[in-house]
């Protein structure tokens, strides 16, 4: 049982601690939005293809993971610089996809 709970070989960090905290927390407010507003409103955007909140928060995500990761490998500036990128993606994403 003690070796179930030995969490020690992860990175927890401050920045790994946020990053997971935001994510659940981007979880935690789609799911009370869509509770109180149901459906999402579907639209056709700059992909040409339906999408809905869930999908939009899925792609910019996902889309913000590969950011980060390029800012690692081709960049020496901080990452904060990259998340900053990462905000801007997650708004066109969320107001033209």
């Amino acid at each position: 049982m003690e070796g179930l709970l030995d969490l020690s070989w992860m990175a927890w960090t401050k920045p790994t601690a946020i990053f997971f905290i935001a994510i659940a927390t981007l979880l935690s407010l789609m799911t009370v939005w869509e509770y109180f507003s149901p459906g999402g409103a579907p639209r056709v955007g700059l992909l040409r293809f339906e999408t809905t909140r869930g999908d939009r928060l899925f792609v910019s995500l996902l889309g913000s993971a590969f950011i980060c990761l390029g800012w690692l490998a081709f960049s020496s500036a901080s990452l904060w610089i990259g998340l900053g990128f990462c905000v801007i993606y997650a708004l066109v994403v969320f107001l033209w996809v």
